[in-house]
């Protein structure tokens, strides 16, 4: 595919990020969704591609816009077929209550590599590239963390792990303290933490928990590019999850999904920029003037290349953000 894709992408995530910023705080995480959203969905109408959307906001009936098998793009005779995967915002709780690392993200393949994962629970393990194919999600977390402790080549007592901040990780978190491990809870979007293992400026080492499957195809496509490792299993609760699992051809589901199975390929594109500001991204600031600034980065999986991009954007050249 075209490189400039990339650079393509990141005016996605931008448009998405200057959508819902203004919303920040104010307590209402469905329409700083709905702004982000309304900002992508425009920005993706002026690509040369001949997308549909396999991670989106739900089923037609259930989204306006992004919603899953929604054809995007402005598609010619020669366009590539692409697979796209999108979370407008994720960390809308985030946003709402004016806390920290919810982010804008796109990722982008070839059709047929993105898996078309159902919205249910997926447990989760992401490390960056010095532990990739080390780790291994049905290993103790005891033994995980020894892994890591030696890929990393420092202490278990100076490994950070992160999660959710939820109720069903009392266990795992009773666990890796027991092992002598540092935690970081979170409390919402965990497509940003799971990229923040790459870096070791985050203070970030290893992502574990259960959170949203389409977020988990996202994250394993994002560290595909940066040379890091996800591992999932999909965690279904009731018989009519159990079922979508085996529609989408996993029999098993106990089956350990990797990243090739996640994000196949190395025709991989993702993109994120900040909404607000985090371990690994600034969010958007507002200057005199109407003016805003953005950070993002994008990365493909062909180089492993990772930009970072600050973007000073006039509001006033840009209606659809003026407001």
């Amino acid at each position: 595919m075209d490189r400039d894709l990339a650079i393509n992408l990141v005016r996605v995530t931008e448009a998405a990020a200057l959508g819902c910023a203004k919303l920040m705080g104010r307590g209402d995480k469905i329409s700083a969704d709905q702004a982000a959203v309304n900002g992508m969905r425009s920005m993706f109408d002026t690509l040369d591609i001949d997308g549909t959307v396999v991670i989106g906001e739900g089923e037609k009936d259930e989204a306006p816009m992004l919603y899953i098998g929604e054809k995007i793009g402005k598609a010619n005779k020669v366009s590539k077929k692409v697979d796209i995967a999108v979370d407008p915002l994720d960390g809308t709780t985030a946003v709402a209550k004016g806390l920290p690392n919810a982010i804008s993200v796109v990722a982008m393949a070839p059709e047929g590599c993105l898996l078309h994962a159902p919205d249910m629970y997926m447990d989760k393990i992401a490390v960056g590239p010095k532990a990739a194919g080390k780790i291994d999600i049905e290993a103790p977390v005891e033994l995980n963390l020894k892994i890591l402790s030696e890929a990393l080549n420092k202490s278990i007592s100076d490994i950070t792990v992160t999660m959710l901040d939820r109720p069903r990780h009392e266990k795992l978190i009773q666990k890796i303290r027991q092992a002598g491990a540092r935690i970081k809870l979170f409390s919402d979007g965990d497509v940003a933490a799971a990229i923040a293992t790459c870096f070791e400026d985050s203070g970030v080492d290893m992502l574990m928990g259960i959170g949203g499957a389409p977020e988990g195809v996202i994250a394993a496509a994002a560290l595909k590019c940066m040379g890091g490792e996800f591992q999932g299993k999909l965690a279904p609760r009731n018989d009519e999850e159990r079922e979508r699992c085996k529609k989408m051809g996993i029999d098993d589901i106990n089956k350990v999904l990797t990243m090739e199975d996640l994000a196949k390929g190395d025709e991989i594109y993702f993109a994120a920029t900040g909404v607000s500001d985090g371990e690994l991204l600034k969010g958007v600031v507002y200057y005199e003037n109407n003016v805003a600034k953005t950070h993002s980065m994008v990365t493909r999986a062909k180089t492993g290349t990772i930009r970072f991009i600050e973007a000073i954007h006039k509001l006033d050249k840009k209606p659809e953000y003026a407001k």
